[in-house]
């Protein structure tokens, strides 16, 4: 196969963000040179010809296009009295770093004449990658420049290549890892020692006369400080750095971080299966749920793994059981399972779980009882070799290879070496091959009757030795008393298994030959010779065979796969070829954990959320105080605080934010359904708001993989979505709305309520003595003699409060409000607040909430937009809507626009049995989440939308909210606000014309209820 390379929008921008910083440099028609007498012509770069602060101004104008913040001055150095520049350039993992920087190559000979570089890395792994890159983008630089770089790797025993690299008139790359020149033996030293073979002249003082450009490959692994002193013998016209994680930024030129990748899908999605140990019950008995299987009728069934009395032992073994199973009996009646009965199976998402016993639950991926580490990572194997079967048999009919990556803790647990230093199979190798055998079998089995092209590839990779091979940079081999160490890249050490030079050729230098069918290898283990600067399209399995520490990161090792997957034509599988919708259903990485779902996930949104610290997280007045929003027509509109506040407040009463100004998951919801409502303030700069929104919106999602695949996906009954248009027509409008609030009539409304209604309990602590009666020999005998409450006195510790802000934090009202509020309260409730500071201030922001809902909901004017939702949506939606059949709640509908329906309660599942059974009812909707009505409390989603047939009721049209009471007293006080609100927006349906009399909108708490308002 032979990789394509794209042009990219985001690569060409961040290779122009250096080149044009030197706009105006004279472009070269002749090469700079120098005659020597020994060597004929040396060719160098010429020197940069614009001033500081030229350059400075153009960094700074990069610098605001790529919104970063602005340099103050530029990091430079001084060689040879000329100024050498740092700029870096941020790139997540995956997105084609090393073609970036390549292709920045080029542009700068293209445009500037300039022909010596030198790219510095930390690793063999990455030197390999470079080199292996220079060679498969060869042609592709060709056909855009009408030539390629020339590269080679730095070798100390090739010192003379120096020479050739100095004197070349051609565009010259030395690719070289730090420790060539920041070691201390003897081979790092020669690039510093004068060689005979170059006239004894200094191999690095010919590298730094040519001024070479410095390109450093992930920098923050290479620049230690004897690093960075010694980086400065090459006497750099300018140096650039790329990495996804800088640690020194120096001046930053570009960045397309973690979430940017993610949000233009530049980059596959992650899910992760976990395998954790839990200690249910302390009891000594194995038992490992490995997953819940749906059924076509009744509960799911669970795969378990647990130990089983034979007549040659106990040995584990694999069941799919149905509940309730009875582990004690099934065992053998081994005692470690005695009243270990499994029932109550829940495959739904949020419970994933069986019960074991009276009072423990066991998730899948976790495994109970006594068990050695050893079994925990035989677990793990096995799960990645099933992930990679399961992946593999979706996507070989797509001419996509799929590898698995596994990091393991100790090389000899892969590979081990006997006395005559043969290689062995190690712990994980041993295993590896037997589950690959039991996993392999057992789909070839099953599969007998239907054998397709899949089929006939595994049967054709039967063999497990086959499938996998390792990589580690440098493996120890014991001969006698003595340890030697054997670097595979450079020579396979004398009766060592030579398939480990093959081996590191393949994984190393060979990609292509890697992702092709026929090759056989599709299991790759390594130690960290890979952790980083190393990866392949094509690995969708990555699992960690070892404990986490600090510096080995979790996205270092998912940054082995997370580059987007290529298929037997080299072709890369983006939404250029798939389109959007499909990219994250190829594309995703799972990641076999050791470690739970929760943990691993909470770490990596830690572990994001530490690299993208200077982005915003949170919206607060302060982060868009003075923020600048500037619509399609070049109109600005300049956020002052009291418009910050404004906004920041109906974000909060829209369900965007939570009370600490972290987006919620109404704003995804609401963003991917292009439904983002803003504050009538932000009209016309609505896009320029969730253009600023998304800074804060930093949000990886992780998929958990444990979780049971659905069994089957909602569909439209064509016929019944005709039957509903007519209703669909009178209730389809969109609309905003507008609150008109009186501050003074709404503070002396919470002045009222809080005079009348705050009631502060003090806070009382108790007294109490106790007299000695006597000694005796279990101790001091004690009698209490009294005991009494007093009340606590807090005369200063309502200093510490900054009640304000307290307040203002729950109300979303601004401090003078709440300070006009507070001085015209009584001056004895004011005095409560030194009684129980917390219950003052939580009483208080409740009353002024309620007084703020009820004049909102008065005030409240709904005015229609002109647009409407389109009926196409219920198509889109049903690709979203999947339901595990088992699932109780999930109800089969004949009468609905769809073929199943998912309710949320008992009430909302007899109303739909009704609904089904009455001759009454033509066609009804449960209409979804994307259809709700914009409430200053939040959107709301209306339950139903019911069509009768003419002359069975009054109104033929309802849409109704179901609730177990249709009391108001009894509805929650932000669904009675949203109801009220509701009422006004079809209120002005009614008046505009769309609603007819004959449609009404109510809450209900029954079917029979519905009939009555239907035909009242």
């Amino acid at each position: 196969m032979k990789l394509q390379f794209k042009e990219q929008a985001f690569q060409l921008e961040a290779v122009d963000s250096v080149a044009d910083l030197f706009e105006g440099q004279r472009e070269l028609n002749e090469i700079i040179k120098i005659e020597s007498e020994l060597f004929g012509s040396y060719h160098l770069n010429a020197p940069i010809k614009l001033g500081r602060e030229t350059l400075l101004k153009r960094v700074q104008k990069t610098q605001i296009k790529h919104k970063l913040t602005p340099s103050e001055a530029l990091s430079l150095e001084r060689f040879d009295d000329r100024d050498s520049y740092n700029f870096s350039i941020e790139m997540e993992t995956g997105t084609g770093k090393t073609y970036t920087y390549i292709r920045t190559i080029m542009e700068l000979n293209k445009r500037y004449g300039w022909l010596k570089f030198i790219i510095v890395v930390p690793s063999i792994a990455i030197r390999e990658g470079v080199a292996k890159s220079f060679e498969t983008m060869s042609e592709h630089f060709r056909l855009h420049y009408g030539k390629s770089p020339k590269s080679f790797i730095y070798d100390s025993s090739n010192i003379v290549a120096i020479k050739d690299f100095a004197t070349s008139p051609d565009i010259e790359v030395m690719i070289i890892n730090s420790q060539a020149f920041n070691a201390r033996g003897k081979d790092a030293r020669r690039i510093h020692m004068a060689q005979e073979s170059m006239a004894y002249q200094v191999p690095m003082d010919v590298i730094a006369m040519t001024r070479p450009i410095v390109i450093i490959d992930e920098p923050q692994s290479v620049e230690g400080k004897q690093t960075k002193k010694n980086l400065k013998d090459f006497k750099p016209l300018f140096t650039l750095r790329y990495s996804a994680t800088h640690k020194d930024k120096h001046d930053m030129l570009y960045r397309l971080d973690a979430m940017d990748a993610y949000n233009q899908q530049l980059v596959k999605k992650i899910a992760v299966k976990s395998i954790a140990q839990t200690n249910l019950m302390g009891t000594s008995g194995y038992l490992y749920l490995q997953a819940l299987i749906p059924q076509a009728q009744g509960a799911p069934k669970a795969r378990i793994e647990f130990e089983q009395k034979t007549k040659s032992g106990i040995k584990r073994t694999t069941k799919l059981v149905s509940a309730p199973f009875d582990l004690y009996q099934a065992s053998g009646e081994l005692t470690s399972y005695q009243g270990m009965v499994l029932q109550d199976f829940d495959a739904r998402p949020w419970s994933n779980s069986i019960q074991v016993g009276l009072t423990k639950r066991l998730g899948v991926g976790e495994v109970m009882g006594d068990i050695a580490e050893l079994d925990l990572r035989r677990l793990q194997i096995r799960e990645t070799i099933k992930t990679h079967l399961q992946k593999e048999a979706m996507l070989y009919q797509r001419g996509i290879k799929v590898l698995s990556l596994f990091f393991i803790d100790q090389v000899a647990h892969y590979k081990a070496y006997d006395d005559n230093h043969q290689a062995l199979n190690g712990d994980y190798a041993t295993i590896f091959e037997e589950e690959y055998d039991k996993q392999v079998s057992r789909y070839l089995r099953e599969h007998k009757q239907e054998p397709n092209g899949y089929y006939r590839y595994l049967e054709r990779y039967q063999e497990a030795r086959l499938v996998h091979a390792g990589y580690f940079s440098i493996d120890k081999v014991k001969k006698s008393d003595k340890t030697i160490f054997v670097d595979y890249k450079k020579k396979s050490e004398k009766g060592k298994d030579s398939s480990d030079k093959d081996a590191y050729d393949l994984i190393m230098r060979d990609k292509e030959r890697l992702l092709s069918f026929d090759e056989p290898v599709r299991f790759i283990f390594s130690h960290s010779a890979l952790k980083e600067g190393w990866d392949n399209p094509n690995v969708f399995q990555i699992c960690t065979l070892k404990t986490s520490h600090a510096e080995t990161r979790k996205r270092q090792e998912i940054g082995r796969g997370m580059r987007l997957c290529v298929n037997q034509n080299g072709n890369r599988q983006d939404a250029s070829l798939l389109g959007e919708s499909k990219v994250h259903d190829i594309n995703k990485l799972t990641v076999i954990a050791n470690e739970s779902y929760d943990s691993f996930a909470r770490s990596l949104q830690a572990e994001l959320r530490e690299v993208l610290k200077d982005k915003a997280y949170k919206l607060d007045s302060k982060f868009l105080s003075g923020k600048t929003l500037t619509n399609a027509n070049g109109e600005q509109l300049i956020m002052d605080e009291e418009l910050a506040e404004q906004v920041l407040t109906q974000l909060k009463m829209q369900g965007y934010l939570d009370k600490e100004g972290f987006l919620t998951e109404t704003y995804y919801s609401e963003k991917e359904a292009g439904q983002l409502f803003f504050d009538s303030s932000l009209a016309g700069f609505e896009e320029a708001m969730a253009d600023l929104m998304e800074k804060v919106s930093q949000h990886m999602p992780v998929e958990n993989a444990n979780q049971a695949d659905f069994a089957f996906k909602d569909e439209v009954n064509d016929a019944k979505l005709e039957a509903f248009k007519d209703l669909w027509q009178t209730i389809n409008k969109k609309s905003v709305y507008r609150v008109h609030l009186d501050e003074d009539k709404l503070i002396g409304d919470a002045v009222k309520a809080i005079n009348n209604h705050l009631h502060i309990q003090p806070l009382i602590y108790s007294v109490q003595e106790t007299e000695v009666t006597k000694l005796e020999k279990e101790g001091l005998k004690s009698e209490l003699t009294s005991q009494s409450e007093e009340r606590m006195t807090l005369p200063h510790i309502t200093e510490r409060y900054d009640l304000l802000a307290r307040l203002s934090q729950e109300t979303d009202l601004t401090r003078q409000t709440l300070a006009r509020i507070l001085t015209q309260i009584s001056p004895s409730k004011f005095e409560k607040f030194k009684d129980n500071p917390e219950d003052f201030i939580r009483q208080t922001a409740s009353l002024i909430n309620e007084q703020k809902a009820i004049s909102i909901v008065q005030n409240i004017e709904y005015k229609l937009t002109g647009n409407s939702y389109d009926s196409e949506r219920f198509y889109q939606t049903t690709e979203r809507a999947k339901f595990p059949e088992y699932d109780k709640n999930v109800l089969k509908a004949e009468c609905s626009i769809y073929n199943y329906i998912k309710v949320d309660s008992n009430t909302e599942k007899d109303f739909q049995r009704d609904l089904e059974t009455s001759s009454a009812v033509k066609v009804y909707a449960k209409l979804p989440s994307w259809f709700h009505i914009n409430t200053p409390f939040g959107n709301y989603n209306p339950d139903w939308a019911i069509a009768f047939h003419k002359g069975s009721v009054k109104h033929i049209y309802f849409i109704a909210e179901t609730k177990g009471s249709s009391k108001e007293t009894d509805l929650r006080a932000k669904e009675k606000n949203k109801i009220d609100c509701a009422r006004a927006h079809f209120k002005k349906l009614q008046a505009a014309g769309y609603l007819e009399a004959t449609c009404h909108y109510d809450v209900v708490s029954s079917f029979s209820e519905l009939m009555a308002k239907a035909s009242d």
